[in-house]
């Protein structure tokens, strides 16, 4: 008869795709029950799985099977996203666990694309949601997001995120005319965005994506010092120029302490809509170099296609748009290996402390 500690033993061999890490030194494998022939194997996980689950449950359904004395596997996979450490001095947001921050160096390199992809991604692998537009100069999430109502106040203070696609969303572009220029300062574009970010009631999300302007200025300094960031995406393309730019990005976030979980490589090869010919018309493998002189993870490649362009112009972002398409299933891998990344990162354990107050008797 099969005994725990053999089925343990088993679940150690696999090692998972995202996490690069067995189910047993992560804390995924929760219980391991025996009843006769009969196992039943509860898994939880710290970053999304739908869309994953019953390919991990075939997997390892046939691993168990094979020891001796098995008859029935059950795999129970429940998720369970917590909130990950930030940088010292900074206050959580409520209502919302984890930020990561989407940034590139350069300016055109499909980053907000990306960031408005990246969280519908993490949506449609079973995570709560929302994306903040930092851009306050040039505000694209409305139109990326197809909504162009104003935000709702229900106490004349604080702003109701926008939900479209099932993502909340807040941007400066929801509260001025599309074609009005943000004619600000620095002081007045930081300050305009930590009000966004914090005077939104932002409701019980495991992350908040936040899409950044490109550069390294005031706006990466303030949410680098004032936001709690639990980790950065790095944007860029193939092209020698995008990564110098994307260097300096990664690099700005390693000197405030905020962890990179990796590198992804936009436009990177052409797929014509006419003939499925594929040209590396940028360049080729400049991400992955990048990646690995930086020594960070290279979280995978997406191809310059006409349709991520169409749907993103027509506020209906690829991942809604063609929800069993194969780049969604890129977005989605995507999605999965950042989330993983992050679920390995050190956990707040902040909101769980008490609050101490001294009174006067």
């Amino acid at each position: 008869m099969v005994d725990k500690q053999q089925i343990e033993t088993t679940l150690k061999e696999y090692i998972d795709p995202y996490l690069q890490k067995d189910l047993v030194s992560t804390k995924i494998l929760k219980n391991i029950l025996i009843e006769g022939d009969t196992i039943t194997i509860d898994l939880t996980f710290g970053y999304p799985i739908k869309g994953y689950d019953e390919i991990y449950s075939s997997k390892l359904k046939a691993l168990i099977s094979a020891l001796d004395g098995v008859g029935t596997v059950n795999i129970n996979i429940t998720q369970k996203i917590v909130a990950h450490a930030v940088q010292k001095g900074v206050d959580p947001i409520k209502g919302v666990r984890n930020i990561i921050a989407v940034a590139s160096g350069k300016g055109g390199v499909g980053k907000s694309t990306t960031a408005t992809n990246l969280a519908l991604a993490l949506i449609a692998n079973g995570a709560r949601v929302g994306i903040l537009d930092a851009d306050i100069y040039g505000p694209s999430q409305p139109h990326m997001l197809g909504v162009k109502q104003q935000p709702e106040s229900k106490d004349g203070k604080t702003l109701e995120p926008v939900v479209s696609h099932q993502i909340q969303s807040m941007s400066i572009g929801y509260l001025i005319e599309e074609e009005t220029p943000m004619i600000w300062r620095g002081p007045m574009v930081t300050q305009a965005l930590e009000q966004l970010l914090k005077d939104t009631n932002w409701h019980d999300l495991d992350y908040l994506v936040v899409d950044l302007p490109p550069g390294t200025g005031d706006t990466q300094l303030t949410l680098a010092q004032k936001i709690p960031v639990s980790c950065a995406v790095i944007i860029t393309t193939p092209q020698d120029i995008s990564l110098i730019d994307a260097r300096k990005g990664l690099k700005m976030f390693e000197k405030v302490n905020v962890p990179v979980l990796g590198v992804i490589e936009n436009m990177s090869i052409h797929i014509c809509s006419k003939c499925g010919h594929e040209e590396h018309i940028f360049g080729q493998g400049g991400g992955l170099r990048m990646a690995q002189e930086s020594d960070v993870d290279f979280l995978g490649a997406l191809p310059l296609d006409i349709s991520i362009r169409e749907s993103g112009d027509s506020g209906n972002p690829t991942v809604v748009s063609e929800p069993e398409g194969r780049i969604t299933q890129m977005y989605r891998e995507i999605a999965r290996r950042v989330s993983a990344k992050l679920s390995l990162q050190a956990k707040d354990y902040t909101t769980k402390f008490p609050t101490i107050k001294v009174m006067n008797t």
